[in-house]
C-alpha cells in the first residue's frame, strides 16, 4: 500500500501540484508542547521548487505556531489528501527553513509563484521545505468533496492594510511574536515590502 520515494517528481510532483489544499504539521521539542496542524489553501500560493524542496507563502494569521516550531528545531511534515479522483495521501516529511522578508533569498524565491498576488494576503514569511522522507499511502478512508473556488475574505481582510498597520495587527495577537509555548515567534515589526 504505502511506498517510500527518494525526491518529489513524475507522478507525485503532478499529484501535489493538482491539490487546492494541503496541511502543516509542526511542534515543539518539549515533550508537552503544543503541536500544531493547519490547512493551507489559496491557489498559487504553492510551488515545488526541485526534486527535494517544496514552498509555501506563510500568509498572515492569528497565529505563527509553525514559525516559531521552524525556528526552534526545523521539523515539518505536510500532507495533500485526493478528494477527488483516485485515493491517496502524499506526505512530505522535512526540514523547514523560515525566510522573512528582509532574507536576501527573499525576492529569488517569491518569483516561484507567479499567479498569485501576495500583497493583499499580509505575506509574512516564505516556508521552504526540504524532503528528508516522501511517502505515499492508499487515502481509501479520504471522503470525496468538491473544491469550488478559493474564499476571497482573507485578501479582503488584510488587502487594506500597509506594513505599519499589518505589524501593528501582529503585535495586538497574543501568539504571533511568541508561540502557544512562549518560543519566539515572528519577528516585529514586519520589515517593509519589497514585492
Amino acid at each position: 500500500m504505502g511506498k517510500t520515494y527518494e525526491r518529489i517528481d513524475g507522478r507525485l510532483r503532478t499529484f501535489i501540484e493538482a491539490q487546492p489544499m494541503f496541511f502543516t504539521a509542526t511542534a515543539p521539542l518539549a515533550g508537552d508542547g503544543t503541536i500544531n496542524l493547519s490547512p493551507k489553501g489559496l491557489k498559487g500560493s504553492f510551488a515545488v521548487l526541485d526534486e527535494q524542496r517544496i514552498a509555501y507563502l506563510d500568509f498572515a494569521g492569528s497565529n505563527a505556531e509553525t514559525i516559531a516550531h521552524l525556528r526552534e528545531n526545523g521539523r515539518i511534515t505536510l500532507m495533500w489528501c485526493a478528494f477527488q479522483g483516485p485515493p491517496n495521501i502524499v506526505r512530505v516529511h522535512g526540514q523547514g527553513d523560515v525566510v522573512l522578508r528582509d532574507d536576501p533569498r527573499f525576492q529569488d524565491l517569491l518569483a516561484h509563484f507567479p499567479d498569485i498576488d501576495p500583497t493583499p494576503h499580509g505575506l509574512r514569511a516564505i516556508i521552504v521545505v526540504t524532503a528528508e522522507l516522501v511517502r505515499d499511502t492508499c487515502g481509501y478512508n479520504v471522503p470525496f468533496m468538491s473544491y469550488d473556488e478559493d474564499r476571497d475574505l482573507h485578501a479582503k481582510r488584510f488587502g487594506r492594510e500597509d506594513d505599519a498597520s499589518l505589524s501593528a495587527y501582529f503585535a495586538k495577537k497574543e501568539h504571533i511574536a511568541q508561540s502557544i509555548d512562549g518560543l519566539p515567534g515572528l519577528p516585529l515589526p514586519l520589515p517593509a515590502r519589497t514585492f
